[in-house]
């Protein structure tokens, strides 16, 4: 899929070469189109809308929904509703980040965690391209991670010595005697490996080691987001280990309303444009529409922008905005001042690690205050960003041991979620219910249980959930 923005317009699109251009009409939404016919399905509007708790996303009526959406209820277009099954998104056939080249030495082999998935990746000299293989060795299963890159450009396990190729190949066993078989060529000694590709500074792999998906980004890649890629819009990419789920995450950053509260006293060094008043007092009804939802994510609209969940892990909030004499921001208009006006996107890139983890990739570009890119030192940001997931991080760990409670799928019944500032987190979780069996399915790796809870001194430690894997913060780390 394919995040696209124009001057006042996010949309969605198949990135496929293969895509067919009436799946294409079907997804991108013109300037020109209009989603609101006026005669909305009251049965339609009510999932959304209605207090989770006194009625499930499924409840149905006929009667008229107009006097609620005044009121400010989450609301629905009509076209919102596409048929779909249950249950039939395909966690394991997307394409999965593994972390920001930036940030990754070419000098060591690096470890993660994605889908479950152990996964070690490195840099192949001979061809310039990182690797993603199985952290296993296939001789006695240690961690390739733990290895080294040798002389010759190969991944060698650190603990026998094996070294293999970029095609998971063996290439050399040491204890191999020069006269006997060459066991070094069987396919057992062979490293499985993940496709794998470098784009707009993330390495991307298929969570997929058989044979058959090798040439996968041949046929489909991942989403693309045009915003990392304009030089009128600079950003630097950043990443962070949570200790709560995928479905938290991602639902938290769907959610503006919690920013004046849980990060309460940081508003002032990042204004938010949908703020018009200071963060202190900035509670108030936030009218956010959802115009489409379908198996392909959803898309949103807010009073500065839009808003796109391209699944599994794209999350995308643009924002246009100009600010008045007061120093107020102020809702962006069409046409062509709207060149001039600010704008910035809130790219989110959320990562399923394993249950009650995830990992965040994040960006914010935008085209005004650039200075801020050329005066401060990468790692003086990052202090001030990662403010912003330690101040909700504590609470958010125990939310979703609250939740677990109620089980997966009993969320609307478990929350209360009656005005439109929920409309994106009760799309999020309409989603889930009803294209992707309500989370994330980790296959044989868990059961989905939530792992012990560690003391809050090691939840909110910043030094291992981000700085270790932070060429930045490293390096300034070890200059202190």
């Amino acid at each position: 899929m394919e995040v696209l923005y124009t001057s006042n317009l996010l949309s969605v699109k198949p990135q496929s070469p293969t895509a067919s251009s009436t799946h294409i009409r079907r997804l991108c939404i013109s300037p020109k189109t209009t989603i609101n016919t006026g005669k909305l399905s009251y049965r339609r509007v009510k999932k959304l809308r209605v207090s989770a708790i006194a009625q499930p996303l499924t409840g149905s009526s006929d009667s008229s929904p107009s006097s609620d959406i005044s009121k400010g209820a989450p609301r629905i277009s009509s076209n919102d509703e596409q048929q779909g099954d249950e249950g039939k998104f395909n966690w394991f056939s997307h394409w999965y980040p593994a972390a920001p080249e930036y940030d990754l030495d070419k000098r060591v082999p690096h470890a993660f965690t994605v889908m479950g998935l152990d996964i070690v990746v490195w840099w192949d000299k001979r061809s310039q391209t990182w690797q993603v293989f199985d952290d296993s060795c296939p001789h006695r299963r240690a961690p390739l991670s733990e290895g080294r890159i040798d002389e010759d450009g190969d991944l060698q396990c650190s603990y026998h010595g094996w070294c293999f190729g970029p095609k998971g190949d063996c290439k050399y066993i040491p204890q191999e005697p020069s006269d006997g078989p060459r066991v070094h060529t069987s396919k057992r000694a062979c490293a499985s490996t993940y496709p794998s590709l470098q784009q707009q500074g993330i390495i991307w792999f298929w969570p997929n080691t058989d044979p058959q998906f090798k040439d996968t980004a041949l046929e489909k890649k991942p989403p693309l987001i045009p915003a990392l890629s304009d030089p009128s819009f600079p950003c630097t990419l950043s990443m962070r280990d949570l200790p709560y789920g995928y479905e938290i995450l991602t639902e938290n950053l769907m959610d503006p309303s919690h920013v004046p509260y849980a990060h309460y006293g940081l508003g002032s060094q990042t204004p938010m444009p949908w703020n018009n008043i200071s963060f202190k007092r900035a509670g108030r009804p936030l009218d956010l529409c959802l115009e489409r939802l379908d198996e392909s994510g959803f898309r949103g609209k807010q009073v500065t922008g839009f808003s796109n969940f391209t699944p599994p892990c794209v999350y995308v909030s643009h924002h246009t905005f100009k600010t008045s004499k007061e120093g107020k921001p102020q809702p962006s208009i069409s046409g062509t001042e709207q060149e001039k006006m600010k704008t910035i996107f809130f790219i989110f890139i959320c990562i399923p690690v394993s249950p009650g983890r995830s990992r965040l990739i994040w960006a914010f570009p935008r085209n005004f205050a650039l200075w801020m890119y050329r005066l401060l030192p990468r790692w003086l940001t990052h202090i001030q960003q990662n403010l912003f997931p330690d101040s909700d991080l504590y609470f958010l760990h125990l939310e979703e041991r609250k939740l677990q409670n109620y089980g997966k799928t009993n969320w609307e019944k478990a929350c209360y979620v009656p005005t439109a500032a929920d409309a994106f987190v009760v799309a999020f979780r309409k989603w889930l219910k009803r294209y992707a069996n309500n989370g994330v399915d980790w296959g044989k790796s868990f059961d989905g249980s939530l792992p012990p809870s560690p003391p809050k001194e090691q939840l909110m430690d910043r030094y291992r959930s981000h700085v270790v894997k932070c060429r930045s913060c490293k390096g300034a780390l070890n200059v202190f």
